[in-house]
C-alpha cells in the first residue's frame, strides 16, 4: 500500500511533464497557386468558391488564388510569380488556351506539378493534367433539347463565348454537329460572340430581332448570354415563340426555367472541377496516384437539365 501511495504521485509528475512538451509540427504545408482567368464571372466564381472551401478543409495545404483579369500577359506573370514564390504545384484556369504555351513550358521546366482546369489547351505535354468537361458534349446536349423544342425545324442563332476560347469552340462544334446529323431542317442563320456576358447576349438578340431575321431558337454557349437573349425576346413581345437553351446550370438559369422562359440548359459541375483539380495537384506533389486521372485527363460529366428534371438541380 505504501508503494502504491509513492508511485502514484510519480505518475502525476510525469503526466505534468509530458503535457508541457510542445506538439510536434505536422510538417510544411503543400503550397498550391491558382490563377483564374477572371473573378468577375458567375460560373467561375462557383469554381473559385469550391476551391476556397476545399482548401480550408485541408489544413496541410496553403492555397493562393489570384485574378487573371482576363489578361493573358498578366496570367503569365502570375505563373512566374508562383514559381519564384516556391509554390509546390500550380493550377491554371486559362484566359486564352492559345496563350498557355509559355506558361506550360515555364512550369514543366521546374518539374513542378501543373493542372489546367475548365479550359483545355491543345497538345499538353505528358505529366500535365487537365480537369474539366468535354465541351463538345455540352453543345450536343444543348442542341438536342433545343431541337426538340423547335420541332426539329426552323432557324437557330448561336451565341458564342470568346472566339479563341476552347469551351466556346467545342460547344459551338457540338451544336453544329447536332444540327447537321439530327436536325437537318434546322438552319444556323446567326453565329456571333457575346463574350459570355448577359448584356452582350441581350444586345446581340436585340440586333438580330431588329434586322427582321426570323429566328426560332437560340443556342447559347452559356447561361448568362441565354438570359440576356431572353430579356430581349421578352421586351420584343416574343416570349414563348423562340426556344432558348444555355449551358452551366446556373441558379438564375434554373429560376428562368421555373418561370417557363429558358427551355433547357446543361449542368457543368463547378464544385467537381474545382475540387478535383486541387486534389490532382496535391496528389502529384505527394507523388501519390490519382485514380480519377485517365490518360492525363479528369473528365467531369455534363448533365442535361430539362423541363422534366430542373427542380432536382435547384438548391
Amino acid at each position: 500500500m505504501k508503494l502504491a501511495k509513492f508511485v502514484m504521485p510519480g505518475f502525476a509528475v510525469m503526466a505534468i511533464f509530458l503535457s508541457c512538451i510542445p506538439a510536434q509540427s505536422a510538417g510544411p504545408k503543400v503550397k498550391i497557386g491558382v490563377t483564374m482567368a477572371l473573378f468577375d464571372d458567375v460560373w467561375l466564381t462557383l469554381v473559385r468558391d469550391a476551391m476556397t472551401k476545399w482548401g480550408k478543409a485541408h489544413p496541410d495545404i496553403e492555397l493562393t488564388i489570384v485574378d487573371g483579369n482576363n489578361d493573358s500577359a498578366k496570367q503569365q506573370g502570375q505563373v512566374e510569380n508562383f514559381l519564384a514564390q516556391g509554390m509546390d504545384a500550380i493550377v491554371i484556369l486559362p484566359v486564352d488556351t492559345a496563350a498557355t504555351g509559355p506558361m506550360t513550358k515555364a512550369v514543366v521546366k521546374t518539374g513542378k506539378p501543373l493542372v489546367y482546369v475548365n479550359r483545355k489547351p491543345a497538345n499538353l505535354p505528358k505529366g500535365v493534367v487537365y480537369c474539366g468537361s468535354n465541351s463538345i458534349e455540352a453543345g450536343i446536349m444543348n442542341m438536342e433539347e433545343l431541337g426538340k423544342c423547335m420541332g426539329g425545324k426552323g432557324n437557330v442563332a448561336i451565341l458564342m463565348g470568346e472566339l479563341d476560347n476552347e469551351a466556346a469552340i467545342g460547344r459551338t462544334e457540338g451544336i453544329e454537329k447536332v444540327c447537321k446529323e439530327k436536325f437537318p431542317d434546322v438552319k444556323i442563320v446567326r453565329k456571333q460572340t457575346g463574350n459570355w456576358k448577359r448584356e452582350q447576349g441581350k444586345t446581340l438578340m436585340e440586333n438580330w430581332l431588329a434586322s427582321g431575321q426570323e429566328i426560332d431558337g437560340v443556342a447559347s454557349n452559356n447561361d448568362e448570354m441565354a438570359l440576356g437573349a431572353l430579356q430581349a425576346i421578352k421586351a420584343a413581345g416574343k416570349m414563348g415563340k423562340i426556344c432558348v437553351g444555355g449551358t452551366d446550370g446556373s441558379h438564375d438559369a434554373l429560376v428562368s426555367m421555373e418561370k417557363g422562359e429558358l427551355n433547357n440548359t446543361v449542368y457543368q459541375d463547378p464544385v467537381g472541377q474545382g475540387e478535383d483539380a486541387l486534389e490532382a495537384a496535391y496528389l502529384m506533389v505527394k507523388k501519390e496516384p490519382d485514380p480519377k486521372v485517365v490518360d492525363g485527363n479528369i473528365w467531369i460529366p455534363y448533365q442535361k437539365i430539362t423541363k422534366e428534371n430542373f427542380k432536382s438541380f435547384m438548391k
